[in-house]
């Protein structure tokens, strides 16, 4: 049993954070300067070399080495974790409910100007019987 770890692919691995990112080729192209057909060459590569590696890095926000030790079992795990987790916070964080009525706060709003209303007639009247 071959127990050696096979070499990362890290054209793969570019082009599965772009899409994470929900970049198209085009945009990472131009933002790297060079072509389409360039970073499909690279998507390709099993190997990329560290300059343009760095570059294309910092467009996708994340540093070379995540790039070159990237695994989709490491980000499943990590959205798994996250929201399937047994602490309810993440999913009341996602899940708000209001404790209101929202009629209950339009009423009390229309209640709130009524009142004002009433104050400023009755200051205004009082100015009036002043004079």
């Amino acid at each position: 049993m071959n127990t050696a770890t096979k070499p990362k692919h890290i054209g793969r691995n570019i082009s599965r954070i772009r899409e994470l990112r929900g970049m198209k080729q085009e945009a990472l192209a131009i933002a790297i300067g060079v072509s389409q057909q360039s970073v499909s060459n690279i998507e390709g590569s099993e190997t990329v070399d560290e300059d343009k590696l760095k570059a294309i890095a910092e467009v996708l926000g994340v540093s070379a080495e995540a790039i070159k030790n990237y695994s989709d079992e490491t980000v499943l795990n990590v959205i798994n974790n996250t929201f399937t987790s047994h602490d309810s916070s993440t999913i009341n964080a996602i899940n708000i409910q209001p404790n209101f009525n929202p009629l209950d706060k339009v009423v009390e709003l229309y209640e709130r100007l009524v009142q004002a209303e009433k104050d400023k007639v009755e200051y205004l009247e009082k100015l009036l019987k002043a004079k």
